[in-house]
């Protein structure tokens, strides 16, 4: 970056989608303490990350990127975090299998706590209130008093995800990651019969893992079978709370985000001029940056520079999300801008953000078949342009929930009510998460398929 930014020149900078807190001094104290605090990852993790999504530039490896939408206070808990890092596991076994290539895990996870939200304001029954932005920053509860503005709630959200990571970092580590323990709840989804379809590429997964197994290549024998990698990610959307937690690196005098190893600069906050900006240029983490139908070439050539101004591979990993149906609309022409600027970037492919739709009973909704459809389409560029897919980015959960339509579980509209928890937008449940996975897999196998066609 340069030598002249400092971690609060964002400061300076217009901002948007961020709360203004009525009691300075308490907001001062918070941050205060946040300074005095550990940062919650390292240099070390935020390096060995951007070194691995450098392979996914080169299609050496590909990301999945997913979790939740926005993590709840209420709802965080021992259980939730497994259930929503076995089924990352068990999509990443199966894109494995598809790619042949290793799987970047980065978990929406540990810090996903603030939203950017369509308004200001929103109005029930005539009342109109400011709009919930996430459990760091305000409640979801409609009372004026719920909707203020709290700054403590940023060392709730900071001990939430420092707990998350101790329990990641063991879960990740202490076996639960053994990959033939991890396959086996995999063989479950498969047999089912609504499933059929996926159990030859399941059979298949299974029998390499009993190859492997006979010629010893065990987890207790080698590390890489019983352990993984596994990164957290999130929005830089509170920058009071993301230039609290910024330290120096006493090895290398870089300025990493303690915060999470990876964050990205949402479709609404990526003015070039504008504070997010200004703060993620200055800090070595990997960067995302969301690119929906407005990014005009202009826009996106300032940004590569300003972003990632030693063209580092690793470095900006550029998030498309256009809706299914609009992606060769608009993908093109980025892939192009990013061609001509000669741009090292991580093609990502988040199919969620433009596929919401307000369904019949008034939930907020994704169907299955328009998530699929956009990340087909994305994958179907790539292959006209010539240029590499380097993964996908979901909002899921492991848990059984009824937001999102469609799957071989066939969520239908009216099941919506049945187990709708999500505080903001709809996430893939378990079973969705995992099917997509397949088919993912599908498209990465077909991927190699043409390559080794075309020597």
């Amino acid at each position: 970056m340069t030598n002249s930014w400092t971690k609060s020149d964002w400061r300076r900078k217009p901002r948007v989608q961020m709360p203004d807190y009525t009691d300075a001094a308490a907001l001062e104290a918070v941050e205060a303490r946040l300074r005095r605090y550990p940062p919650l990852v390292f240099a070390g993790e935020a390096r060995r990350l951007k070194a691995e999504l450098a392979k996914a530039s080169r299609g050496e490896a590909f990301l999945l990127q997913g979790g939740d939408c926005a993590e709840s206070f209420e709802q965080f808990g021992a259980d939730t975090i497994r259930d929503t890092f076995k089924v990352m596991l068990q999509m990443a076994v199966v894109l494995t299998y598809g790619a042949k290539v290793p799987v970047v895990k980065v978990g929406r996870m540990a810090g996903q706590f603030a939203k950017p939200r369509s308004a200001p304001t929103e109005v029930k029954d005539g009342v109109e209130l400011p709009s919930y932005r996430g459990d760091i920053i305000n409640e979801l509860d409609f009372t004026p008093e719920a909707r203020i503005p709290n700054p403590d709630k940023m060392l709730q959200g900071y001990m939430q995800a420092a707990a998350s990571l101790n329990l990641l970092r063991a879960f990740s580590t202490g076996g639960f990651a053994d990959i033939h323990r991890v396959h086996s709840w995999t063989t479950g989804f498969a047999d089912e019969d609504k499933a059929a379809r996926y159990r030859d590429l399941s059979n298949r997964i299974a029998d390499a893992l009993d190859f492997m197994t006979a010629t010893g290549m065990e987890a207790e024998k080698i590390d890489a079978l019983g352990s993984v990698d596994f990164y957290v990610s999130h929005e830089a959307l509170l920058l009071e709370y993301e230039e609290a937690l910024t330290r120096v690196d006493s090895t290398t005098g870089a300025t990493i985000a303690g915060s999470g190893h990876m964050v990205w600069i949402g479709d609404r906050t990526r003015q070039p001029d504008g504070a997010h900006v200004e703060f993620c240029r200055g800090i070595e983490n990997p960067i995302g940056l969301k690119c929906g139908p407005s990014m005009e070439s202009d826009d996106l050539k300032r940004l590569l520079a300003t972003l990632n101004p030693r063209n580092e591979a690793g470095r900006l990993t550029l998030i498309a999300r256009f809706g299914a149906g609009n992606v060769e609309d608009h993908l093109p022409r980025l892939i192009e801008t990013v061609r001509s600027e000669g741009a090292n970037v991580v093609w990502v492919c988040d199919p969620m953000h433009g596929n919401t739709i307000k369904s019949a009973s008034g939930y907020k909704t994704r169907p299955f078949d328009r998530v699929l459809g956009e990340v087909r389409e994305f994958f179907a560029v790539h292959r006209a342009q010539n240029t590499i897919p380097g993964g996908v980015h979901f909002e899921m959960t492991g848990a059984d929930v009824t937001e999102c339509t469609g799957g071989v579980r066939a969520v239908t509209d009216e099941d919506l009510s049945d187990r709708y928890h999500t505080a903001c937008d709809p996430r893939l449940n378990a079973s969705q998460s995992l099917e997509l996975a397949f088919l993912v897999a599908e498209e990465l196998s077909q991927q190699r398929q043409d390559q080794r066609a075309a020597i």
